[in-house]
C-alpha cells in the first residue's frame, strides 16, 4: 500500500499584487516521507515560491491570492495556523538572519521546544545534539546577532532539524557557507532523512559542493525543474539532468560539471569522457578564449588599511576578530576576500566602508560603495527603480533606465524591492551601488544565491567597475568566481592576513587553502 504523501501541491497558482503573471502555475507536486527533491531552475522561476507556499507564508504573512491546495501532514496549509503548521514544516530561508528571535544561539534553539511543552530536562541535550548535527556545536554560547552568515546558516538549520518535522525546506542552505561546511549540510540532512524521514524539498545552486565526490549521484535522487512559474520536469536526477541540462544551461542555471559538460557537448561522463577533455583544452586554445592579463599595472591606491585591528561587540565588552591588517586596493584591480565562515570578512568590509570604527589602526582614501550580503539591508525605497535612483542627482535619470535595461530588472521597474526574489533582491542591491560614482566598491558576497546567468553578468558589472578606474574587493566563498574575476587574493585566517598576491598563485597554494 502506497504511503500518503507528506507534501501535496494540487493545481495550485500564485498571484501577487503589481505582477501581470503568477509567480506559480498550475504546480502539482507531491513528495512522500523521506523522500528528498531537488528544485532546480533559473532565478525568478518560481522555486522559492514553491518553498513559501508549503511553509505557509503564502498566504499567511504574505498578501496574494493563492488557488488550487497546498497540504502537508494532511493538513491544508490556507486553512491551518501558523503556529500549527510550525510544529509539521521545519524550514531554513535563504536570508536565515531574519528568521532569529532571541539573542543567543541556545536560547534560540530552545525557544520551539518550549513552545510544544518538550520537558525541560529533553531541551538542552536535543540542542547539543542539533548544533553537533550541523558542525556548529562551538556556537552553542554565541550572540546571534554577531554571527556571521555561514555561521547563521548552521544555527538555522540546526533550528529547522530539531522540531522532526515531516517537512524539511531548505532554501541555498549552504549559500553562505565555506566549502568544508556544505560537507555538514549534507551530512545533517542525511542524518535526518535516516532518523526522522521529513519529507525534503531542497533549493539549491552550488550543486557540486553539494554532490561532494560522488557526483551527480551524491544529489537527491529526484529533481523537479520549475521554469515560467510552473513544473516542466519531475523524475530522477540523474534522467532530469539529462534529458533537460541543455534547457537548464541555456535558461541560465547552474549544473554539476558532468551535466554542464553534457549541454555543450553531448558527451557523457565529466571529466572522465575524452570528448569533453578534448573540449576543455579546446577552449584554453581558442583566439580571445583566454582571459585578459590581469592588472599588470595597477592604478594608485583609493583605499588603504593601515595597521588595522577590527573588532565586533558582544555584549558590554568588544571582541578582536583580525588584527594588524594591511591592504591597499588600486584603481583598476578586483581582489577577492577569502576565508572561512566566521573570519571576520564581513567585519572587515564594514570597517573599511567607515561603518565600523577601527580598534586600532587607520583606512584612508575615499568613501567607498558597499553591497550588504543581506540585501534588503540596504534598501531605502518602495520600488526598485526609486532604490537605484536614491541619492541620485535629478539629472541621472537616465542612468537609472539604463541601469535597468543593463541588469534585466526593466520588468521589476515598479516592484517593491522586498517583494523580490532573493536573486533578484541582489541584483537591485549591486546595481543601486553601482549607478554611483565611488572610488571603491566593496561586496559582501555579490553573487550569493545567483544562477549561473546572473553570477556571469555580476562578474562582467565587478569587471567593469574596475576597468572604468575604480577598485573592487568582493568577500566570497566561490573559489570558481574569485578566480575568475579577480586580479588578487587576500586570505583571511588565525586573525589576520595569511595570504595576498596574484590570485592564480594563492588559489594553487594547497597549504593556504587548507589553513582556511
Amino acid at each position: 500500500m502506497a504511503e500518503t504523501p507528506a507534501v501535496v501541491l494540487d493545481d495550485v497558482t500564485v498571484r501577487v499584487p503589481r505582477r501581470t503573471a503568477p509567480i506559480l502555475r498550475n504546480v502539482d507536486l507531491q513528495v512522500a516521507p523521506g523522500e528528498q527533491v531537488l528544485v532546480l531552475g533559473a532565478s525568478g522561476s518560481g522555486k522559492s515560491s514553491v518553498l513559501r507556499v508549503i511553509s505557509g507564508v503564502v498566504p499567511h504573512a504574505v498578501t496574494a491570492d493563492l488557488t488550487g491546495e497546498v497540504q502537508v501532514a494532511g493538513r491544508p496549509v490556507a486553512r491551518v495556523p501558523v503556529v500549527e503548521l510550525s510544529r509539521h514544516v521545519g524550514v531554513l530561508p535563504q536570508d536565515p538572519s531574519a528568521a532569529v528571535c532571541l539573542p543567543d544561539v541556545e536560547q534560540e534553539l530552545a525557544l520551539p521546544l518550549e513552545n510544544r511543552a518538550v520537558p525541560p530536562h529533553e531541551i538542552e541535550p536535543a540542542v547539543v545534539e542539533a548544533l553537533d548535527t550541523v558542525g556548529a556545536a562551538h556556537l552553542r554560547e554565541r550572540t546571534t546577532s554577531r554571527l556571521s552568515g555561514g555561521e547563521s546558516q548552521r544555527v538555522a538549520l540546526a533550528a529547522a532539524l530539531l522540531g522532526r518535522p515531516e517537512g524539511l525546506l531548505l532554501d541555498e542552505p549552504t549559500s553562505m557557507l565555506a566549502p568544508a561546511g556544505v560537507a555538514e549540510v549534507r551530512r545533517a540532512v542525511s542524518q535526518a532523512v535516516d532518523r526522522h524521514r521529513p519529507s525534503v524539498i531542497l533549493v539549491e545552486h552550488r550543486l557540486d559542493d553539494l554532490a561532494g565526490a560522488r557526483g551527480v549521484t551524491g544529489l537527491p535522487p529526484r529533481a523537479v525543474v520549475m521554469d515560467g512559474a510552473t513544473v516542466v520536469a519531475d523524475g530522477p536526477t540523474e534522467q532530469v539532468l539529462r534529458e533537460h541540462a541543455a534547457a537548464l544551461h541555456d535558461a541560465g542555471s547552474w549544473l554539476p560539471l558532468e551535466a554542464e559538460l553534457y549541454a555543450l557537448t553531448g558527451a557523457p561522463g565529466g571529466l572522465a569522457a575524452p570528448e569533453n577533455v578534448a573540449f576543455l583544452e579546446g577552449l584554453t586554445t581558442q583566439d580571445g578564449a583566454r582571459p585578459p592579463d590581469r592588472s599588470p599595472s595597477p592604478g594608485p591606491p583609493v583605499l588603504a588599511a593601515r595597521g588595522v585591528a577590527v573588532a565586533r561587540p558582544a555584549g558590554r565588552r568588544v571582541a578582536p576578530v583580525l588584527e594588524g591588517v594591511d591592504l591597499e586596493l588600486h584603481a583598476g584591480e578586483v581582489v577577492a576576500l577569502l576565508g572561512p565562515n566566521g573570519v571576520g570578512k564581513t567585519s572587515l568590509l564594514l570597517t573599511l566602508a567607515g561603518l565600523l570604527r577601527p580598534a586600532h589602526g587607520v583606512v584612508e582614501g575615499g568613501r567607498p560603495g558597499m553591497v550588504f550580503q543581506n540585501a534588503e539591508h540596504q534598501f531605502v525605497a518602495h520600488t526598485v527603480r526609486e532604490e537605484i535612483a536614491h541619492g541620485l542627482p535629478a539629472p541621472a535619470q537616465e542612468r537609472v533606465l539604463q541601469a535597468l535595461a543593463a541588469h534585466r530588472l526593466e520588468h521589476l521597474a515598479d516592484q517593491n524591492p522586498f517583494r523580490l526574489s532573493g536573486g533578484e533582491q541582489r541584483r537591485v542591491s549591486l546595481v543601486a551601488m553601482l549607478a554611483h560614482d565611488r572610488p571603491c566598491l566593496l561586496a559582501d558576497e555579490p553573487t550569493l544565491g545567483l544562477d549561473r546567468r546572473d553570477t556571469l553578468a555580476t562578474i562582467d558589472a565587478l569587471r567593469a567597475a574596475a576597468d572604468q578606474g575604480g577598485a573592487v574587493l568582493l568577500a566570497t566563498h566561490d573559489l570558481r568566481t574569485a578566480l575568475t574575476v579577480a586580479d588578487r587574493a587576500v586570505v583571511l585566517a588565525r586573525g589576520g592576513v595569511v595570504a595576498d598576491g596574484p590570485v592564480e598563485r594563492v588559489l594553487a597554494d594547497q597549504g593556504v587553502l587548507a589553513e582556511a
